[in-house]
């Protein structure tokens, strides 16, 4: 995306892509691939090409990337697919006009200028905006789309609440993608539902309500947006001081537990849209979602209802707030120019 490349769908998508009947070559790696790809392939003219020597895929053709030829590996992959060209049937390719603009890109170096300018790059304002309470906190809602569930339903309802309740929201991977789709990673989408304060915030700086950070193996970028803020000063001591969330409604994937976890084990309070798997141990569920409070400062919360993880999200960053002091409303001075150089 960095380099201009559309980007075609999540996590739900990867058949629906291959039955356009216009995919010469599917390549897939590690993580997020369906089983049943292959099958799908052999319906059409694609070839499945897998390149993880650690995760090959059943019924697709092997071919290891070596980062050292990583050249070689990729011409060799573009000559696969211009030689299958001639066996695509032009009779059977359906590609739908839909299609739906964002803006992507926001890693933690341009926020900082965004935030700050070229000159003077920094988290200051958005500091000022939460401690204001013109933003009232900062949510990372991540992880995959889900079969068990309406797609995407569950990201963009959550996504929707928090931002209607002056939230801003960061995103990455396939929890991003399908808020792309309903339009909420654009500017405009600050003015038809963003609450009023943070539609003035997201007005002035000039970005949408709901920022995308990158796939869902950049999300060590959302935790390292919330560092910044507490490095800029005024929202605490620790990462569990802020007035931050993370969420994941529609986790499915192993990679999704082990993002929590970290997340967890850094302080933050983190909302699952349906349990981790440990419903079988009394002591490691209340482990998870109370007492680890006491031992990291964040905690996990199962909550499968969009609208209510929302609230008990708003009341947990209200909960923040509080104890920083800042939901006190502070007495407007006049300040006299000797006041003001000392400011």
């Amino acid at each position: 995306m960095r380099h201009g490349l559309p980007i075609v769908g999540n996590f739900l998508q990867q058949e629906l892509a291959i039955i356009t009947g216009a995919v010469e070559v599917m390549v897939v790696d590690v993580q997020c691939v369906m089983p049943s790809l292959a099958q799908v392939s052999k319906c059409f003219h694609t070839e499945l090409v897998s390149t993880s020597e650690i995760a090959q895929s059943m019924g697709a053709e092997q071919i290891t990337f070596d980062a050292k030829a990583g050249y070689e590996c990729a011409c060799q992959l573009i000559r696969k697919a211009i030689d299958n060209f001639e066996r695509r049937d032009k009779t059977r390719v359906h590609i739908p006009n839909e299609s739906m603009e964002l803006v992507a890109g926001f890693s933690n170096e341009a926020i900082f200028q965004m935030l700050g300018g070229q000159f003077r790059s920094t988290f200051r304002p958005l500091n000022d905006a939460i401690i204001d309470g013109r933003i009232r906190g900062v949510v990372g809602v991540v992880g995959c789309t889900n079969p068990k569930i309406q797609s995407d339903s569950a990201h963009v309802k959550l996504t929707e609440e928090l931002i209607k309740r002056n939230i801003l929201v960061l995103e990455t991977g396939c929890a991003a993608i399908a808020c792309a789709k309903f339009g909420l990673l654009t500017p405009e989408a600050a003015l038809a539902k963003a609450g009023d304060t943070l539609r003035e915030v997201c007005d002035v700086v000039g970005i949408p309500p709901v920022l995308h950070m990158g796939s869902c193996v950049d999300n060590s970028r959302i935790l390292m947006a919330a560092t910044n803020v507490l490095l800029e000063g005024g929202l605490g001591e620790d990462l569990s001081d802020l007035p931050v969330a993370g969420a994941a409604p529609e986790w499915m994937s192993e990679k999704a537990v082990a993002i929590g976890n970290y997340f967890v084990a850094s302080g933050i309070y983190v909302v699952l849209g349906h349990p981790l798997y440990v419903a079988g141990s009394e002591n490691v569920d209340r482990l998870l979602r109370e007492e680890m409070e006491g031992i990291t400062g964040g905690k996990f919360e199962w909550e499968p209802d969009p609208v209510l993880a929302a609230d008990k999200i708003l009341a947990h960053i209200e909960k923040k707030r509080d104890a920083l002091r800042i939901n006190v409303k502070k007495e407007r001075k006049a300040l006299d120019m000797k006041e003001r150089r000392a400011l």
